[in-house]
């Protein structure tokens, strides 16, 4: 097939009817109109996004269950991106995210300039401690991990780039959720938020975590417990941008077997706050946002 020029390109996608020719030609091409919106498109990605940890890969039928479109439709756009490489037909007859939906989900995470700043701060972190860092986000009620640098000692589950935990069992994902006001967190945490597999010390609904939230708050860091998973502890401090609003978390990750939670205040807290400082006033001198 021919390739398209950017001209054609735009003059496919261009809106139909008397509007178009109306339209200034200095007026910046906004993508919330509706002219200017692809339903295929938008329906592919739709699909896409229900892949995740929790579901790593689904049946046709399923995907046009939850989505609620026709059976043939949700079909013909697995097919189309399974052609294309973004998934993969299993054995089982479910399909996966395939070698180019990974590609790009990396790739996005990679370029974000925020990663680039905060990147040199957390290694140094690493190489002084010894110890697995992690930076997160908060994303509905999990956190997104936008940089891993692992200790190879460190014994856990399958943690990368682009996995996402539950927040109320992580030291970030406490951290994070102690600075939401009351209405946002009501919202983001239900009774699922704790359902996933947990440490013998990970808190069981949002009542219990509460009180925990607000000395979070009031302290500025987090400790995770074996709440994660057993033999498991972590130290986290806020990375906040201009104005002091929190964006993210670091933390350090380590084998409870050598780190009393004793040990890990006194000598990996500090450590922590010091590189979340440093990591603040550089985005405070950019004005870099996260995601």
């Amino acid at each position: 097939m021919p390739r398209r020029t950017a001209s054609s390109s735009s003059a496919a996608l261009a809106p139909v009817g008397p509007s178009a020719d109306a339209e200034s030609p200095d007026r910046p091409e906004s993508p919330e109109r509706p002219g200017y919106r692809v339903e295929a498109l938008a329906k592919g990605l739709r699909i896409l996004s229900l892949f995740d940890e929790q579901h790593p890969s689904w049946r046709v039928s399923d995907l046009a269950t939850v989505t609620g479109l026709p059976m043939p439709t949700v079909y013909r756009v697995v097919m189309t991106l399974a052609s294309e490489g973004y998934l993969d037909h299993l054995p089982t007859g479910d399909y996966r995210p395939g070698v180019r939906t990974l590609t790009l989900g990396t790739a996005a995470l990679r370029s974000l300039d925020f990663v680039s700043i905060a990147t040199p701060k957390l290694r140094d972190l690493g190489q002084r401690t010894g110890e697995t860092v992690n930076l997160a986000v908060l994303t509905g009620d999990r956190v997104l991990y936008l940089i891993r640098l692992r200790n190879s000692d460190l014994v856990t589950a399958n943690i990368q780039v682009g996995s996402t935990l539950p927040a109320v069992h992580t030291s970030i994902g406490k951290l994070l959720l102690a600075h939401l006001d009351g209405a946002d967190l009501e919202t983001r945490i239900t009774d699922a938020s704790f359902a996933a597999n947990s440490g013998p010390n990970a808190k069981l609904s949002l009542a219990e975590l509460r009180a925990e939230l607000a000395v979070i708050r009031d302290q500025g860091w987090a400790m995770q417990d074996e709440e994660l998973a057993y033999g498991l502890r972590s130290v986290a401090g806020p990375v906040t941008g201009p104005g002091g609003r929190v964006l993210a978390g670091v933390n350090l990750a380590v084998q409870a077997r050598d780190w009393s939670t004793q040990r890990m205040i006194r000598e990996l807290r500090p450590a922590v706050l010091e590189t979340c400082a440093e990591i603040s006033g550089l985005l405070s001198d950019t004005n870099v946002g996260v995601l």
